[in-house]
């Protein structure tokens, strides 16, 4: 619920070694949602209210089968004040600990270790069947860009898109805080005049949120690292992870999805912070394009990593997933290219592991966006 309780939550995830779960084929792990936010803030309003959503929606994500909620107890974020809100209820796959009720750290280790333990032999009976394409749902991101993704890696990303939505499935488009600069390129693309509002209105907060401040929204020159002149360059190159499709529906942060093809929730242009966002949304891919080379990955979910160039992928081989390099010497082609990545992306939703996943990366990527005064 709160930092207090993150090294509890730690503790617990770390006791079950991989050799722990060996006896659990159907279990990819135990992971340590831990963040920052929970006390020191407003106790009403949004930024409690995204707080709640995003720790809830990471409840509910597809990927998820079980959870044990920690708290100390005293935080402003009431661990029982959020069951309600979120109108969640304590059973066999979601366990509450109050830290203060239990007697303590080492107590409430024992119990988090022993609420897990019962929920293992229901998540290992989950077993993976074969389902239609329409039930992916993945989150679009970017790190480290370079020029060259524009050419290669966004484009490519792009045509993905178009392939998954026309599979009927869903891509989450973020990072609203560099969208800013081509608001009517970006309102052309809505599915509808009310979807075509609800743009207007997030950019509208985006401009007043940064105006004045150095961001990569207001920087109009300057070389940013990989090449990338200003926002607009920026704006432009990302903006190809798109694909074509319309613009079905606007969510604030961490929201449901509640449509179908490519849908647009509101964030930041910082993955750790976006992803979390999008996977708490129903996110249960992540789909990162870089030129220079990430080693990001999102927590509980896969993070297929595309990119741009291959001198880039090579080096950064042990954090990479796909190589786009070929579409910029002309071996491949761009929709070549999105049919490989749909189909990886398939390969990873069924169990191959990605890269970060192999390296174990994600339980410290978890940030829910800090929006509001810490006080």
């Amino acid at each position: 619920m709160g930092n207090c309780g993150a090294t509890t939550a730690r503790m617990v995830a770390d006791h079950f070694t991989s050799k722990r779960l060996a006896s659990y084929g159907n279990v990819d792990g135990v992971v340590p949602f831990v963040h920052e936010l929970g006390c020191g803030m407003e106790m009403t309003g949004e930024p409690m209210n995204l707080l709640r959503r995003t720790i809830a929606g990471t409840i509910r994500n597809p990927n998820i089968v079980g959870a044990v909620v920690i708290a100390l107890g005293c935080e402003r974020n009431n661990i029982r004040g959020f069951f309600e809100q979120e109108k969640l209820v304590a059973g066999p796959m979601l366990h509450m600990i109050v830290m203060q009720e239990i007697g303590g750290t080492a107590n409430a280790v024992a119990a988090g270790i022993a609420a897990v333990e019962e929920m293992l032999p229901m998540a290992d009976a989950c077993q993976r069947e074969p389902v239609p394409a329409r039930h992916l749902v993945v989150g679009l991101q970017s790190a480290a860009v370079d020029d060259l993704a524009a050419r290669s890696a966004n484009p490519v990303l792009g045509a993905a898109v178009d392939l998954l939505v026309e599979a009927g499935g869903t891509a989450i488009l973020s990072e609203t805080s560099d969208l800013a600069a081509l608001q009517e390129q970006v309102a052309r693309r809505a599915a509808s005049a009310q979807v075509g509002g609800r743009i207007a209105q997030r950019i509208h907060w985006w401009k007043t949120y940064t105006h004045g401040r150095d961001t990569q929204l207001t920087r109009t020159s300057g070389s940013n690292p990989g090449g990338m002149a200003s926002s607009a360059d920026n704006a432009i190159s990302g903006f190809l992870r798109a694909g074509s499709s319309p613009i079905q529906a606007v969510l604030e942060y961490a929201h449901p999805v509640n449509a179908n093809g490519l849908v647009l929730m509101d964030a930041p242009a910082y993955a750790a912070v976006s992803a979390t966002g999008q996977v708490a949304s129903g996110a249960n891919l992540v789909a990162l394009t870089t030129g220079l080379g990430s080693t990001f990955g999102a927590a509980g979910v896969p993070t297929v990593k595309l990119v741009s160039n291959s001198a880039a992928f090579a080096r950064m081989e042990d954090d990479s997933d796909i190589d786009c390099g070929p579409v910029l010497d002309g071996s491949t082609g761009v929709l070549e290219m999105a049919q490989v990545v749909l189909q990886r992306w398939l390969e990873y939703a069924s169990g191959e592991l990605t890269k970060s996943e192999e390296l174990g990366v994600g339980d410290n990527e978890y940030v829910p966006w800090p929006i509001g005064v810490l006080a």
